[in-house]
């Protein structure tokens, strides 16, 4: 199995929904209606999406 970059729109989707999390956990940014409740499911979805990027050609 050859791994692939992720194309620029996986990898900037990913790095906000990232930081989103981060900006919720630490900085107390609420009203983010799935991301404030799930912080850990929400992580996990950001890191899932950038793995599928770099495991499937053209993601």
């Amino acid at each position: 199995m050859r791994l692939s970059p992720p194309t620029l729109p996986v990898f900037l989707l990913s790095i906000v929904l990232a930081g989103l999390v981060v900006a919720v956990k630490y900085f107390g940014v609420g009203g983010i209606p799935y991301i404030s409740g799930n912080l850990f499911e929400a992580l996990l979805g950001a890191y899932a999406l950038l793995l599928a990027g770099n495991l499937f050609r053209g993601l």
